[in-house]
């Protein structure tokens, strides 16, 4: 299977292991895996390369860099710029936060002026097939010393760099280690005596309690609808196998009709049909949904990636004690254990080759990857970075952290992803079904086709190149 699975060594924080064999998230359409394995940047570097500047930074200068604010916001970098000035005192930093990197940087790339460094995340990413012979080999940037002197690459976590890496060229650095889990409340469930289900069968039986407390199992917002298509395909690989992956990847007929996907399709089914999903949420904001979780606690679970915590860390309920758990299975013998999980490596960092100053660009990227700085994203975004062992065993007092060590644990080597909506930019289109889904308006064989549709729309379009995935 697709497992993350090159063992790593015990840090602090996991013990597991990153696909090699699949492509992980880049943040919009890739249509070629196409790309040289060294690109010459067209900015002069103007300063002397040394041991603490491999890169060769001017002494004076602007360095410009655009950051998708998300779940995680742009401080994090906003960090590793003021180390950066430290080093660089003239060189004025300027750090942008995006909401919509494509409409926002697209013609910058067209006009030849791009930022030095790009966060190329969210749904509204550059597709990639448009820029990829335009960046930076990011392998000058791994094959430095970081700023405590150990070389990057011996610093990261295995098989990371893979999902941007393409006939050689690292075109891309993930740097976040992303958990996707089904999110609860532990005080809730402790005061409650209720068991975090395991099985669809266990959650319909959870809603029914819920119920009687007027409260429900799930809530969703309109944004985030597709949260809910991720937590089904995890439950459906673990259900199937990963053979129901490799046919979703690859854009195969049929592929949603999988009978791993259909009985998880059809749990869910009998979820909402119960009542047992707060009404409403396609006309919510998918933040004002999650604050009906975590604040009012209007709903038991909630499926999303490990930003949560950190998304919502002012409208938490005090002693909430946030928690993460593997997403159920259908049967009691899934083909992959229930303890199985989805995890990746996200938030791609790439470097356009025709920035005004790509050394700066890469300085900023080395100083964003040095044990200073992804400790403190660690600390005040609790989640971890690529960086090994910047998380401590207490998990800087999250139990959301602690809990995300557990399941990589538990996980052992049942830990997989897929890219392919992300791949060919497809989770804008399949927000309309699952905001249909969840409202009750659209049933199963519903749900089915209209996601069948929207792939094999993909899989016909001959502009389109295909990534095929073994």
């Amino acid at each position: 299977m697709s497992v993350l699975n090159k063992p790593l060594q015990r840090r602090g924080f996991l013990r597991g292991a990153l696909a090699t064999a699949v492509l992980l998230p880049l943040g919009g359409a890739l249509a070629s895996c196409a790309g040289g394995g060294g690109t010459t940047s067209s900015a002069a570097a103007g300063g002397e390369v040394t041991d603490t500047n491999p890169f060769g930074v001017a002494k004076t200068g602007n360095l410009d860099a655009v950051i998708f604010k998300g779940g995680y916001g742009i401080d994090y970098v906003d960090f590793a710029g003021a180390i950066l000035s430290k080093n660089f005192p003239d060189v004025k930093v300027k750090i942008n936060p995006s909401t919509d990197i494509a409409q926002e940087l697209q013609p910058r790339f067209v006009g030849g002026n791009p930022p030095d460094l790009i966060d190329n995340s969210g749904e509204k990413a550059i597709g990639f097939s448009t820029i990829l012979d335009q960046l930076e080999d990011l392998k000058s940037v791994t094959e430095a010393n970081n700023l405590e002197g150990k070389k990057i690459a011996d610093t990261l976590y295995d098989g990371v760099l893979a999902p941007g890496t393409f006939g050689g060229k690292v075109a891309a650095i993930n740097y976040v280690l992303t958990v996707y889990a089904m999110w609860y409340s532990k005080s809730l469930f402790d005061a409650n005596s209720w068991k975090v289900p395991t099985t669809w069968d266990e959650a319909m039986a959870l809603g029914a309690e819920a119920k009687k407390m007027d409260k429900y199992l799930f809530v969703w917002g309109k944004e985030a609808a597709t949260y809910y298509q991720e937590m089904a395909i995890a439950s459906a690989i673990k259900e199937g196998g990963d053979q129901v992956r490799l046919d979703l990847e690859n854009l195969k007929p049929n592929a949603w009709s999988a009978p791993a996907l259909q009985s998880v399709f059809g749990a869910l089914e009998k979820i909402v049909a119960a009542g047992y999903i707060k009404p409403g949420g396609s006309g919510t904001k998918f933040t004002a949904a999650q604050a009906q979780w975590s604040n009012n606690q209007d709903g038991l679970l909630y499926p999303s990636g490990s930003w949560i915590e950190n998304e919502m860390k002012d409208q938490t309920k005090a002693d909430f004690k946030m928690t993460g758990a593997a997403v159920p299975v259908v049967s009691a013998s899934p083909k992959i254990a229930q303890t199985g999980l989805h995890s990746a490596a996200g938030e791609p960092f790439i470097i356009p080759s025709k920035g005004a100053n790509v050394a700066a660009g890469k300085e900023l990227l080395r100083t964003m990857l040095s044990k200073e700085a992804a400790t403190n994203f660690a600390k005040t975004k609790l989640a971890p970075t690529v960086v090994k062992g910047t998380v401590p065993a207490d998990g800087f007092g999250s139990t959301a952290l602690v809990s995300q060590t557990t399941l990589l644990d538990n996980a052992k080597k049942d830990i997989f992803t897929w890219n392919f909506i992300d791949l060919y930019g497809m989770n804008g289109d399949m927000l309309v079904p699952w905001n249909s889904f969840l409202d009750g308006k659209l049933d199963t064989a519903g749900l089915t086709k209209a996601l069948q549709a929207i792939t094999d729309k993909v899989a016909a379009d001959s502009s389109v190149k295909k990534i095929e995935v073994k």
